[in-house]
């Protein structure tokens, strides 16, 4: 898939995940910045199901920054699906 536009999904409640994609130069690579509250926990964690959910997508030139508050795995992996569908425009939603 393609990021043709800026786009987000989530919010900075507690226990939920910001996520915030913009397209880059095609052959850029993946340039992902990421904070959360529990990164010497699950740091790792996270930046794995990150880089797996972009895997699937086949998205390989990317600006995506996150910014989680505790979220959980699926809401984790929701976000990032619907972060990408919007930025692909093949969802509605809000945008940057």
């Amino acid at each position: 898939m393609k990021i043709i536009k800026k786009a987000q999904s989530g919010s900075f409640e507690s226990s939920d995940i910001i996520v915030l994609i913009e397209p880059v130069p095609k052959n850029s690579g993946r340039n992902i910045e990421m904070d959360t509250t529990v990164m010497l926990e699950y740091g790792d964690s996270i930046k794995q199901l990150i880089l797996n959910k972009l895997d699937e997508y086949s998205i390989n030139d990317i600006h995506l920054i996150v910014k989680d508050k505790g979220a959980l795995e699926p809401t984790i992996n929701a976000r990032l699906e619907t972060a990408i569908l919007r930025a692909c425009d093949l969802q509605k939603g809000t945008l940057i």
